[in-house]
């Protein structure tokens, strides 16, 4: 089976293209530097010829809320139009769990204009939900920074691997499209502020976590449940010991 992956030299792209090459399927790693753009639409049509299934993995360079939510609009536009024309039976999409819960966060906003092109397309689709990386814990660490301590929300917080994003991916791209949503998570769940201590106690960082019910979360208000799925979801199978110890292994 031929997959285009759209994304496909980036953390989850990478990671998914090696799964899918070792199922024996014809996988082509889309990504600018290979003269294919889903922004500007460049070599689509040429990448989709003869494709079954494609998994959006692209991600936004910005985020700012105006350029994040053009970004969106227009690879999905370019690339599902694409697809419309080679006949593709699979639209598969990374999302972010909970995006339709932070209406104040431009980043998660646009994600929900994707969802909805994609659902509107008429293409077989799957939309993968995915929540926050463990990749990104050092990033929203920094993101919650004031002076000299880090503020963050008591919202649960259920972070996932990479490679299991990636295991989940690869997997739901091998079987028949939902039309419909997956939600995948990581195997522990805990307040978003007591996770982050943690992670920076792990890494020897000594800055102090405080649990503000008003720090926001990338500009968005985190709720109880903002950031974690609201039902049944897929669990991936390494937790932040195992990730801390595979992370320091490769360093």
């Amino acid at each position: 089976m031929k997959i285009v992956v759209i994304g496909g030299t980036g953390l989850i792209g990478s990671k998914t293209v090696a799964i899918l090459h070792q199922a024996g399927h014809e996988v082509l790693a889309a990504s600018p530097s290979s003269g294919i753009n889903s922004y500007t639409g460049e070599g689509l049509r040429e990448a989709m010829a003869g494709a079954q299934v494609v998994i959006d993995l692209a991600n936004a360079p910005s985020w700012a809320p105006s350029e994040v939510l053009d970004f969106f609009q227009t690879t999905s536009r370019n690339i599902l139009a694409a697809e419309a024309e080679a006949g593709v039976q699979h639209h598969l999409a990374l999302s972010i769990a909970g995006t339709d819960r932070m209406p104040d966060n431009g980043y998660f906003l646009a994600k929900v204009a994707q969802e909805q092109a994609i659902v509107a397309s008429g293409i077989p689709y799957t939309i993968v939900r995915a929540t926050q990386f463990m990749e990104f814990l050092g990033g929203i660490a920094a993101a919650g920074v004031d002076g000299d301590v880090i503020r963050l929300a008591p919202g649960q917080f259920q972070p996932i691997a990479a490679d299991d994003v990636a295991a989940s991916v690869a997997a739901v791209a091998q079987a028949a499209p939902i039309n419909g949503i997956v939600e995948i998570a990581g195997p522990e769940r805990a307040p978003l502020n007591e996770f982050i201590a943690r992670y920076l106690k792990a890494v020897g960082d000594e800055r102090t976590v405080v649990r503000d019910t008003e720090a926001r979360y990338f500009g968005g208000r985190v709720e109880e449940l903002s950031l974690v799925p609201m039902g049944e979801a897929r669990l991936g199978s390494i937790n932040l010991d195992a990730w801390l110890r595979r992370a320091q292994a490769s360093a």
